[in-house]
């Protein structure tokens, strides 16, 4: 697509008050699992508090005489605490993963709906590098938070607070002893998140960039070879991988300093409860079993605290990258306005439409076209001349900054998104091919096709052939890990789903442009036969596919400059019939008919001759109309 600036903008993050309001409300949707898992969690850890108030009893009982039959009730009291607090534990840390990960999950989907239904030219300026990093690499962050830590961290937080209360329980005195390293706990805390947040949110945007880079050379591979930029891409992911590197090291040496003032924080308080302890006993305010279950319980409290504090480094990764995810999920769901009944006119009418991105420059200028229903009108220009544009937004991906576009007399932009897939087909220059059998990727255009239906539309396409002869036919795996597909036989597939789908509508932007020499005239013909009847606009890459059009439009920086057949358009001996020339061979004045090109070979066929760099047409080929508007 059409950008007015090389630089990638990034999807919006959330903030902290609505990352949690979105938790808040997801959890809302399932309280009686939510209050479950808390009723466990609570009752597990108050199990926890029995041990040391028992062991301070059998020592005041020690002192002061008692029975063996004593002793052995406190053991067994300690013994059955302890497993039924495991127990209690192992659930509550099953409920808690439980809520967790419904809620993850929901949020990975909710993002994964609003990235898919993303106006491309949203995508195009967001970069692939930032929407994987967030699908991918955030989620992972948090699904392993939420899978290892974050059971625990519920559970460890609510041991905090009954063990505080419990060493209040055992004396007031001796619970504000402990209170004493709160101070230090604190300014450990304000001293390291208010450091880290950012670190770490620096560090997520610096592992998409990272991403961005990486994706961007090896999708761009052909390209870049062919230009020798491996030197520079290769800099280019290395200074980017240095950075996210230089960030994580930064972030691990702040997290180390922090341990130490969290371990400083432990001597303090249990040196503080020991003091006031001995104190108590010696003027005969507390007994010494008070003070050893007060002791015992503030030392409980160092592996929960230490890990409340020592986990506020996932923690804030994991906030990052939640704020990252729930941020794409938060973005406005498409609209959906009801149902209305099949289009009986699938005529298409483009009116005053002008269009730019951000604060470019326009990239098209009060264009206005009308396709009579079924029929077939082909966008010729020069790279940048706004034909994928416009097929966009003929096709209502996306939205023009004026004018409108009329399908049938209705505006698609007022339907719901799902009614106008079922009148719209658009088949683009990128093809991806899904991973499984091959069958189902062509259901994906019509998931109750039979297999005599799917096997029509391949021999509509001409496709039949070359599927037959795969190791499973229809049902061979393809895709990534199984069997690979060429770009051709992709491109065939792509048609095959156009014809299964049956729009009354087809937009084809440049969709055989992957074809090459070999399999130009047979991705054209597929084309032709998966167009026939419907109402079609037509990216033309090459000037064949263009000279068996009904009409041809041809567009020079934004704007119509001819219209026209082929016929016409030749012998007026403007734009087009000087590509035309250029592409054909022929002289001004001489009767020409539409031919097919031949490569360098001299077999028929057409070439991918771009002139590298510019644009122009190569005289041999006839290309420089097929790259796409960037």
């Amino acid at each position: 697509m059409t950008k007015t600036s090389t630089a990638h903008r990034a999807l919006p993050t959330a903030s902290a008050g609505q990352t949690w309001a979105t938790l808040r409300t997801e959890a809302g949707t399932m309280p009686g699992l939510t209050a479950a898992a808390l009723a466990v969690a609570v009752a597990a850890s108050a199990i926890g508090l029995v041990a040391p108030w028992v062991l301070g009893d059998m020592i005041d009982n020690l002192l002061g005489g008692t029975t063996l039959g004593h002793l052995f009730r406190a053991v067994t009291v300690v013994a059955v605490a302890a497993v039924l607090g495991a127990a209690l534990t192992a659930w509550a840390t099953v409920l808690v993963a439980r809520v967790s990960a419904t809620v993850l999950a929901r949020l990975r989907e909710r993002a994964l709906d609003r990235a898919l239904h993303l106006p491309v030219t949203s995508l195009d300026r967001v970069g692939t590098g930032d929407l994987l990093s967030r699908v991918g690499d955030d989620a992972a962050v948090v699904n392993t938070v939420v899978s290892t830590t974050g059971p625990t961290l519920v559970s460890t937080l609510i041991t905090v607070v009954l063990t505080g209360v419990g060493m209040f329980a055992v004396d007031w005195r001796l619970g504000l002893a402990g209170l004493a390293a709160a101070p230090l706990y604190a300014w450990a805390l304000r001293w390291y998140l208010p450091r880290s947040g950012p670190y770490y949110a620096k560090e997520r945007v610096a592992a998409a960039q990272r991403s961005e880079a990486i994706v961007g050379a090896l999708r761009g591979g052909t390209t870049v070879r062919a230009y020798r930029l491996e030197t520079e891409h290769v800099g280019q992911i290395a200074d980017r991988s240095h950075t996210a590197m230089g960030l994580s090291v930064g972030v691990f040496t702040m997290f180390t300093r922090f341990v130490s003032r969290i371990n400083r924080a432990e001597f303090v308080g249990l040196s503080a409860v020991l003091v006031v302890g001995y104190l108590l006993v010696r003027a005969d305010a507390v007994t010494v079993g008070a003070t050893t279950a007060a002791a015992l319980y503030f030392h409980r409290l160092f592996n929960p605290l230490a890990l409340l504090l020592s986990e506020a480094d996932a923690l804030q990764r994991a906030g990052a990258s939640l704020a990252r995810l729930v941020g794409v999920a938060r973005l406005p769901a498409s609209a959906a306005a009801g149902d209305p009944a099949p289009l009986t006119d699938t005529s298409m009418e483009i009116i005053d439409v002008t269009h730019w991105y951000d604060d470019g420059p326009p990239v098209l200028l009060d264009i206005s076209l009308r396709i009579p229903a079924g029929r077939r009108v082909a966008l010729v220009g020069a790279s940048g001349a706004g034909k994928t544009t416009l097929a966009a937004i003929a096709g209502a991906m996306i939205a023009p900054a004026t004018g409108s576009v009329r399908i049938g007399g209705v505006d698609p932009s007022t339907l719901e998104g799902s009614f106008v897939r079922r009148h719209v087909g658009i088949v683009t220059q990128q093809v991806h091919v899904f991973s499984g059998p091959l069958v189902e990727d062509l259901r994906l255009a019509r998931p109750e096709a039979t297999e005599e239906q799917v096997t029509a539309a391949l021999d509509a396409v001409g496709a039949l052939g070359w599927v037959r002869e795969l190791p499973d036919g229809l049902y061979t795996v393809v895709g990534e890990g199984a069997h690979q597909l060429t770009d051709a036989q992709a491109q065939h597939l792509a048609l095959a789903r156009l014809v299964l789908a049956d729009p009354p509508v087809a937009i084809l932007d440049e969709a055989t442009a992957e074809a090459g020499s070999a399999g130009a005239r047979d991705l054209d013909a597929a084309a032709t036969a998966a167009t026939a009847g419907r109402t079609t606009l037509i990216v033309a890459h090459r000037l064949t596919q263009a000279a068996t059009a009904d009409r041809i439009v041809v567009l020079d920086q934004g704007k119509i400059v001819e219209t026209g057949s082929h016929a016409e358009l030749v012998s007026a001996e403007g734009m087009y019939g000087r590509l035309w020339r250029s592409w054909s061979g022929t002289r001004a004045g001489v009767r020409d008919r539409p031919r097919q090109a031949a490569d360098r070979s001299g077999r028929p066929g057409t070439g991918a001759g771009v002139v590298p760099g510019t644009g122009a047409v190569d005289p041999r080929t006839g290309s420089g109309l097929a790259v796409p508007d960037r």
